[in-house]
């Protein structure tokens, strides 16, 4: 069974503060405000914790909001490296992944609920929202389509379906929303906000949290 406690290095790292971090998060837009800045910075920091007091798994990023926290450390490249070095005796790769590992054993990858299960055991809380990039669609919110050209739409009696390349339905939707799926099958990059149709702002979002949730869209930043 992996440690729960953590050592004072480790500990060190979570109490570690960066405040041009914050402010760089809070200049990006990927915040909102200092507190949301700041509960991403703690959130990246404790993934790099936790991968390194579980050594022998590999954690994948599962959060497009706590990577891009971890992007914002790593632009201040003398105080990122020190970081590592001083917490953790090494320069942090932003590819921990074991299928990006040259050099050791093959580590046994980690799915989502197992990262859930080891973060609750070792910082005795639930895994925050911040965690589940479909909680963080809103209207405003920008996606990314990664299967443009791939995605096809086919509308039978009252029903709308987004299909993938395999034939399999990612999405079954009343018909009303025919004209936003479309959209999404045609289109790359979008706001929430820009899906046709007439659809409700709740509609949209909707739709969207349904995608992100499947793997179909990611949030961007």
């Amino acid at each position: 069974m992996p440690a729960t406690t953590l050592d004072g290095r480790l500990e060190g790292a979570l109490a570690f503060t960066a405040p041009y971090v914050i402010d760089r998060l809070l200049a990006d837009r990927v915040a909102e405000t200092p507190a949301a800045a700041e509960q991403l910075f703690t959130e990246a920091k404790r993934y790099l914790v936790l991968c390194a007091a579980t050594p022998e798994v590999s954690f994948g990023m599962h959060s497009s909001m706590v990577d891009a926290a971890w992007h914002t450390f790593i632009l201040f490249t003398a105080e990122y490296t020190d970081f590592g070095h001083r917490y953790f005796g090494e320069y942090l790769h932003h590819s921990p992944a074991a299928d990006d590992r040259t050099e050791g054993p093959l580590l046994k990858a980690a799915s989502f609920n197992e990262f859930q299960q080891r973060y609750e055991e070792l910082f005795g809380q639930p895994l925050p929202s911040v965690w589940y990039d479909d909680a963080s669609v809103v209207p405003s919110r920008r996606v990314i389509n990664g299967g443009t050209g791939i995605l096809t739409v086919s509308v039978e009696d009252a029903t709308v379906r987004l299909i993938d390349d395999t034939g399999a339905s990612v999405l079954s939707v009343n018909a009303l929303a025919a004209d936003a799926l479309a959209f999404i099958a045609r289109t790359r990059d979008f706001f929430v906000r820009e899906l046709p149709g007439g659809l409700s702002d709740d509609e949209k979002v909707g739709v969207i949290r349904a995608l992100v949730r499947s793997g179909v869209l990611r949030v961007a930043l």
